[in-house]
């Protein structure tokens, strides 16, 4: 077994990975409003278009003012402006509306109530449980989070393949993980993120059983 590539440590705090979104950010209540919600959705659609507010402004006769206002929130946009916005970026007139009517989900699954699958390339002895699901929505991303475990009948099978980011979480047992041309050794507390397009999977059984979280991450319609 090759020896495993372990992630570096940062040497210092410029090292360190830098990432835009703030896991802690609490939305003002001005994001919440209406107005917010459906400036964001005409800005949103405007970039789609490939659109510049001037573009607009000249595609339906509104201000540059009165855009920046509807765009940043700051008005509420009258009926009749809506239906001139709607045609001139071809688009329903209740999409305006689509982020604050949306819902979010969650998903709350008690000890011992996951549902216990088959998935596509279920190897035998591999017990999959589906922590949750929550379908299409705005992130427009899926989301498979599963409780796997091997025991004594379980197959090695390191070819898995398949779209998409894999987070394991290794919570008993010990297993040889295989993914590409390399090999690691999980343990309780070990982690591994990989792209799932490689082959990957365990192919070294060493402490049964062994139960480890398979979080799989892939675009939507995927």
């Amino acid at each position: 077994m090759t020896k495993p590539k372990n992630m570096p440590k940062p040497k210092d705090a410029d090292e360190t990975p830098v990432f835009a979104q703030d896991p802690h950010r609490v939305r003002d209540l001005n994001e919440r409003n209406l107005e917010a919600a459906i400036g964001r959705e005409v800005r949103a659609l405007r970039h789609q278009k490939g659109m510049t507010v001037a573009d607009l402004a000249n595609a339906t006769g509104l201000s540059l003012g009165m855009l920046s206002k509807i765009e940043n929130g700051i008005t509420s946009p009258s009926l009749t402006t809506l239906q001139i916005l709607a045609h001139t970026l071809s688009t329903p007139i209740t999409s305006f509306f689509r982020r604050f009517e949306e819902r979010r989900e969650a998903m709350h699954v008690k000890a011992g109530d996951a549902v216990e699958i088959t998935r596509d390339g279920t190897r035998a002895g591999h017990q999959y449980n589906l922590l949750g699901h929550i379908g299409s929505n705005a992130s427009g991303v899926t989301v498979e989070p599963y409780l796997i475990t091997l025991s004594e009948t379980s197959d090695v099978f390191p070819t898995f393949q398949h779209d998409g980011l894999e987070l394991l979480y290794m919570l008993e047992g010990v297993l040889d993980y295989r993914h590409g041309d390399n090999h690691y050794r999980l343990e309780p507390g070990d982690s591994l993120f990989f792209d799932a397009d490689a082959p990957h999977g365990p192919d070294g059984l060493v402490q049964l059983p062994a139960r480890y979280l398979s979080i799989i991450c892939y675009p939507q319609g995927k």
